[in-house]
């Protein structure tokens, strides 16, 4: 790390310092984004010693290869090049882990979070707070030139349900732009779920939990800005796995994101399965047998198709493995149904249960085998 006091051009033969600050960058099809965010950022940040960690999911663009090249030139740029796994919430974690400043904070790479407030971030961090959030919201905060009416309606029911959810009155708790201290990140860091897109909803509140509902948050208004180059990540992926994070954090943890959302495949299967039985059984007038296989097959395909796109989106199977993924899908379904069948049988002919309980309690061994099962094996 070379001190940035002076210049960002300084020769390498500087003497080394430690980066105060960390600022980690999760990256999927951004290299036109990544070398002038980091000009950017040292315009910003001159003065303070830091550095940028781009933490790339292995991106088909050659993001990684690109952060590697300007890391070779730039004493404070580094890359950690993800292979088989991806996540936003995953690469965030994995780069503040990777961190040893003092502070570390998350900036997207397309530009649109303003860099040049994440000094006063950290002058209200280190003044006290426990987090600085970049805020769309607050005070001359704006959002209209990044944001689409569509998404600006959702970001702002979101804010409504996280605000719920965290107990604390936030205009932005939906920011990935953010800076906390590496100490509390350490402390909430074996808590965080890996799955899904906000991980600052997660950070609020693990580290509220833990300082008995008294986390000081400091929020400092930016205007959003459009993007600078490539796609947005935003879709109704990211919306799904924002409410499963909801869920998942009503219940503490007990129940994971991808589970709810896997429930949520399979009850979308039973609608499928029933009306694809429907046409087969009463219009296309097949027999009951072959109907009910027909049924079954098309709604165990659908599943494999939703829940890798949804579910399982961080190691969604494609090409060959899309094809090998489902076939495995299809045996351990049939597992599954065979385990609630035999639950079910069990719990209803030794009287234990009427024909209803038995049959729901058959259900949920089957969305749980299946759920376990096809984690291990088919996504694993």
């Amino acid at each position: 790390m070379i001190s940035m006091t002076a210049s960002a051009e300084r020769p390498e033969t500087q003497t080394w310092t430690p980066p105060k600050l960390s600022v980690v960058v999760p990256t999927f099809n951004e290299r036109d984004n990544i070398a002038p965010l980091v000009e950017k950022l040292e315009a910003a940040l001159a003065g303070i010693d830091f550095e940028v960690i781009v933490v790339d999911d292995n991106s088909p663009d050659g993001t990684a290869e690109l952060a590697k090249d300007l890391a070779r030139q730039k004493g404070h740029v580094r890359c950690i090049h993800r292979v088989g796994r991806r996540g936003l919430s995953s690469a965030c974690i994995e780069g503040m882990a990777s961190s040893s400043a003092e502070y570390v904070a998350v900036i997207d790479a397309d530009h649109q979070h303003d860099e040049t407030i994440l000094p006063e971030m950290l002058r209200r961090v280190e003044a006290g707070a426990d987090i600085a959030v970049g805020s769309r919201y607050n005070g001359e905060g704006s959002s209209t030139e990044g944001f689409s009416k569509s998404r600006q309606a959702g970001s702002t029911l979101a804010t409504k349900l996280s605000g719920i959810l965290t107990g604390k009155t936030l205009s932005d708790p939906m920011s990935g732009f953010f800076l906390m201290p590496r100490a509390l990140f350490n402390e909430v860091a074996p808590g965080l779920s890996r799955e899904g897109f906000k991980i600052l909803l997660d950070i609020i509140v693990s580290a509220n939990r833990r300082r008995g509902g008294k986390l000081v948050i400091a929020e400092v208004p930016y205007s959003f800005r459009r993007r600078f180059a490539g796609e947005s990540k935003m879709s109704a992926l990211v919306v799904a796995q924002f409410l499963g994070l909801i869920v998942s954090q009503i219940s503490r943890g007990i129940l994971p994101t991808s589970f709810l959302l896997f429930s949520l495949v399979g009850a979308s299967g039973v609608v499928v399965h029933l009306g694809v039985l429907t046409l087969a059984f009463e219009v296309l007038g097949f027999n009951f047998a072959n109907s009910q296989l027909l049924a079954t097959l098309v709604a165990m395909t659908t599943n494999y198709i939703l829940n890798n796109e949804l579910t399982y989106a961080d190691k969604k199977l494609r090409g060959r493995r899309f094809w090998t993924g489902l076939l495995s899908f299809y045996i351990v379904c049939s597992f599954g149904t065979l385990a609630n069948v035999s639950v079910a049988s069990v719990l209803y002919e030794t009287n234990a249960a009427n024909f209803l309980i038995a049959g729901i309690a058959g259900a949920v061994m089957s969305v749980v085998f299946n759920y376990a099962v096809t984690r291990m094996f088919t996504w694993r």
